[in-house]
């Protein structure tokens, strides 16, 4: 298939009269409390500690668990509801007090888990050694907040919980309020647990052991997941909503179809096109929010010739056909990361573009300078889980490559994979999608560029004058000094894009469509719903 005949199949819509009726006769007379919303994927796992969880995963462990703090929600310029990520509220935690070696919490002391158990310091306590413990993804965000070790954990009383502080750090509040310091019913799991696996991941992984505002009443892994309202939840309003039933839909015609006849009530992570001509039509409601310190973008392991020539990274920045990705893919629904006049950053700006842009010539020089004037063979690896981007974006790359002399297949990695793939570091060439929790710049770099961080430091990129850059840009921030912390993300921005390991592509909007008798919904920083503010008219 060439790139025109993928693009054109692509954007094909599914008949409506193909699709099943979403709306069974038992669900029909309490629509106005069961919401029906479709995505391209679901979970993979139930449990934001499990090895590998994808995206869809942060979303169930988000609603189905607890958490001491959480941010607030505001009311952006356009009248659209975003979380807030400068304001923190009380979840678990009902008050905080902030010294200058720990920060003590005091806990709700009416709620339960989920099988009725009270939650207490205990749980509190020995979920927090879990997420420092279990290792990949989970212990590094907890690190991101100088969260590193269970003996900064202290059960003072059965409601009262306390965190050393280890070293002064600004991300650290913020980072008690994303979705890996959840909290677990420890005895629940600790009962499910064994020798082999001690923090019970394959229990949890199926199985929700939280106190949050919903349960999950059914899962099946690939089709469905069936919520329901968790009617002793104590951490906040009590949802509107008393079931959610999130059904996968790979086909983004077939989705696009129910949420125009008004089969479902919301659809997920649309494609720019279909957004962009559901606003024109005005049958449904489109949210658009930038997605916050976030980006497509080329990862190319530095580990794995040729990537590890600074030449030949450029060539390829040279040669991207980000126009075209622009246009054909994007359909100009997102912010262009490239064509700057200059890679010396000037200002804090982030995500801000690159100065390359697509030249050919400028490209096959560098190649030729590096010692590959004949090119070389390479393979691009992408999420299947994604694919409405990455495919086409996949497909315009190789094409682009061809062109100066690089040859390259595509492999198509399924999105329950993608996240175990991108951990051995074996993939040489990946389009790949990054977003930051915490909007900040040295959150992203510490993630995406930091040679201590095995998880998103896909380029396998190791530079100890950047890492001095980014720890420098941490300290400074709590210090307060506004001046070196400036000056210390401007090196940042300014290093990483002259050594180019990732190339940024675009900063893209999350697309969302429903019906009009949908409200509440708003953009959080884990790019997922969150259940509990939704409400249907």
């Amino acid at each position: 298939m060439n790139r025109r005949e993928f693009l054109a199949s692509a954007a094909a819509v599914t008949t409506a009269t193909a699709l099943p009726l979403p709306w069974s006769v038992a669900f029909a007379q309490s629509r106005s409390e069961t919401l029906l919303f479709v995505s391209e994927n679901g979970p993979n796992n139930l449990d934001i500690h499990g090895v590998g969880t994808n995206r869809p995963g942060y979303e169930a462990s988000w609603n189905c668990y607890d958490r001491l703090m959480s941010y607030g929600v505001k009311t952006l310029p356009d009248g659209s509801l975003s979380y807030d990520k400068d304001t923190l509220v009380p979840e678990m935690a009902t008050e905080w007090t902030v010294a200058a070696d720990a920060i003590t919490f005091k806990l709700r002391q009416d709620a339960v888990f989920h099988d009725g158990t009270p939650v207490t310091a205990h749980d509190v306590k020995w979920s927090f050694d879990r997420a420092v413990t279990v290792g990949g993804f989970p212990t590094f965000q907890m690190k991101a907040g100088s969260l590193m070790e269970p003996g900064q954990f202290e059960v003072v009383d059965d409601f009262t919980f306390k965190v050393k502080i280890l070293r002064p750090d600004s991300l650290l509040m913020p980072d008690l309020a994303v979705i890996v310091p959840a909290i677990f019913n420890s005895k629940l799991v600790k009962a499910n647990a064994t020798e082999a696996d001690p923090w019970g991941l394959e229990y949890t992984k199926n199985t929700p052991a939280g106190s949050g505002a919903f349960k999950v009443e059914k899962w099946t892994p690939g089709t469905e997941v069936v919520y329901v309202r968790n009617e002793d939840w104590k951490c906040g309003p009590l949802p509107q909503l008393k079931k959610v039933i999130w059904r996968t839909i790979p086909s983004a015609g077939n989705r696009r179809a129910l949420i125009e006849r008004g089969d479902v009530d919301l659809s997920f992570d649309l494609p720019a096109k279909d957004v962009l001509e559901m606003a024109k039509a005005g049958k449904v409601k489109v949210a658009s929010t930038p997605i916050s310190n976030g980006m497509w973008s080329v990862e190319l392991n530095v580990t794995q010739p040729p990537f590890d020539n600074k030449l030949v990274r450029q060539a390829i920045a040279y040669a991207l056909p980000y126009g075209k990705i622009m246009d054909a893919v994007m359909y100009g629904r997102a912010k262009p990361l490239y064509g700057a006049a200059s890679n010396v950053a000037d200002s804090m700006e982030w995500p801000r573009p690159t100065a390359y842009t697509t030249d050919v010539e400028k490209a096959k020089a560098l190649l030729a300078e590096a010692g590959y004037a004949d090119g070389f063979e390479t393979v691009i690896s992408f999420d299947l889980g994604q694919a409405l981007i990455s495919e086409p974006t996949a497909v315009l790359v190789q094409e682009s490559l061809a062109a100066i002399g690089i040859r390259s297949t595509i492999n198509k990695v399924p999105g329950a994979n993608w996240r175990g793939e991108i951990a051995k570091k074996t993939m040489p060439f990946m389009i790949n999608f990054f977003s930051g929790w915490l909007d900040y710049p040295e959150y992203f770099f510490f993630w995406c560029y930091h040679g201590q961080n095995a998880v998103f430091n896909t380029m396998s990129y190791q530079n100890p004058d950047l890492d001095a850059i980014i720890d420098a840009a941490r300290a400074a921030a709590a210090a307060g000094d506004t001046a070196t912390y400036e000056t210390k993300i401007k090196e940042m921005i300014t290093l990483g894009y002259e050594e180019v390991p990732r190339i940024p592509l675009f900063q893209p909007s999350l697309e969302v469509a429903m019906q009009p008798t949908i409200d509440g919904y708003t953009y959080w920083f884990h790019r997922q719903l969150d259940y509990r503010g939704l409400k249907k008219a």
